[in-house]
């Protein structure tokens, strides 16, 4: 399975996605990110899709869309965290996921190790 993830700038949040990132066994790992947030370290490998997030919600849905469109062609779901980001952030990228499209599955790390919000 894939993981999708936003990183947002709240840096307090990073620590859960570069948890899933370091504990899971995923086959493709796509992280959206505003141009000015850092990326994360990790030995594993990842793909960044940078995007503006100061467009508006409808525009800001289409990039992500576009930027995701590509790297998810042949899949059918998806474990995406939204640990990290806004609310803006957050619903652009569950519309843009659903009108790829691809299923969800919210996914967390917690104290019991990966877990899915199912």
């Amino acid at each position: 399975m894939e993981l999708v993830a936003f990183l947002g700038k709240d840096k307090e949040n990073l620590g859960q996605i570069t948890a899933l990132i370091n504990k899971g066994e995923w086959e493709k790992i796509l992280l959206l990110k505003n141009k000015d947030t850092p990326n994360i370290q990790t030995t594993k490998q990842y793909k960044t899709l940078t995007i503006n997030n100061s467009l508006p919600l409808f525009e800001l849905k289409e990039e992500m869309k576009e930027k995701l469109s590509s790297s998810l062609a042949k899949e059918f779901e998806v474990a995406l965290s939204l640990a990290s980001g806004t609310g803006k952030e957050h619903m652009a990228l569950i519309s843009a996921l659903l009108s790829v499209p691809v299923g969800i599955k919210i996914v967390a790390f917690t104290k019991k190790g990966i877990e899915f919000l199912t």
